[in-house]
């Protein structure tokens, strides 16, 4: 989720434990092979094994409609060391669907097999390669046909955002649709969209029939969701943190201020008090403490500042 799920978030909230990967924010890629330094910019895991702190992989995803440079870089980026390469067909933003990228590209599935066939040729065999698409761009008329045309291009796995581009982020999901996709591939189908809760892991898991859940906004706002999803499922793997279960905002302290400290190492001090306000907007949603903390810092903007208000306004380690 791109200006989200950075790095910052990606090594803070894996270290929750419960979470089996991580995919990166999009690249957006034009008409150019772009240089390793930039492609460091989005995932600098792959300095270190492509790997968080905590150990979770990230796989870079790619997002373009030139199929020529999709693979050109998702050589380079094997080259890395990714252990996969994801395609984003699933973008909803105007921007990159004016230019012809991201969900725009649900309407025309030969064009999303050469795609992908394109990259699966430029990665080794053993770099899977994996898609995620929208239910379709205006309607989920070409649903279907978009599923199995990427499932022709070579891809191992295909996440559902479980609405269209026009449906945007507004609730309902169609997790039932989901399973109709599901039913047309071979591959496996990951279910993605609106789960915010265990309850709602649930229901997605029993209306798609799908196994494996795709979480973005939900563990932003409830950062030990996937935790809570395996221990509600009865499977909760080993962690650096705490064992399975939902957090309490005291818990949280610890994590929010490890944020804190990588944001000002490793972002310009421009973007770093609008990071906590960003995180502290999605918390609200689950977190009533993380109102009262927003209201607190919402007018500062000076890095000296926000330091000063961490150490009252949330929880010590």
């Amino acid at each position: 989720m791109e200006g989200l799920l950075d790095f910052v978030l990606r090594d803070i909230l894996t270290r929750v434990g419960g979470v089996e990967k991580c995919v990166s924010e999009f690249i957006r890629i034009t008409h150019s092979l772009m240089s390793e330094k930039a492609l460091l910019r989005t995932v600098p895991e792959l300095a270190h094994g492509a790997r968080t702190f905590a150990g979770v992989p990230v796989w870079p995803q790619l997002l373009g409609s030139d199929a020529v440079c999709l693979a050109e870089n998702a050589a380079r980026l094997a080259e890395m060391g990714a252990p996969g390469i994801d395609l984003n067909f699933g973008c909803p933003a105007k921007v990159v669907n004016r230019h012809g990228g991201g969900a725009a590209l649900l309407q025309d599935p030969e064009v999303l097999r050469a795609i992908v066939a394109a990259v699966r040729a430029a990665v080794p065999a053993s770099i899977p390669v994996t898609a995620k698409m929208r239910l379709g761009f205006n309607d989920d008329s070409l649903a279907l046909d978009c599923a199995r045309a990427l499932e022709a291009g070579g891809a191992a796995e295909i996440v559902v955002h479980a609405r269209t581009k026009a449906q945007g982020y507004r609730p309902p999901a169609y997790w039932d649709r989901v399973a109709d996709v599901r039913e047309a591939v071979r591959v496996p189908v990951v279910v993605n969209g609106e789960i915010w809760s265990v309850e709602d892991a649930q229901a997605a898991v029993a209306q798609s029939g799908c196994h494996i859940v795709m979480l973005g906004r939900g563990i932003v706002a409830r950062p030990a969701l996937a935790r809570s999803v395996l221990a509600a499922m009865g499977t909760v793997p080993g962690s650096i943190a705490q064992p399975g279960g939902d957090w309490s905002w005291k818990e949280l302290g610890p994590l929010m201020h490890a944020f804190w400290q990588i944001a000002t190492t490793h972002l310009e001090k421009k973007q770093q008090a609008g990071r906590v306000k960003q995180w502290l907007n999605l918390l609200r949603r689950h977190y009533p403490e993380a109102q009262t903390a927003f209201d607190e810092m919402r007018t500062l903007v000076k890095p000296s500042d926000v330091e000063d208000w961490m150490r009252t306004g949330i929880p010590q380690p």
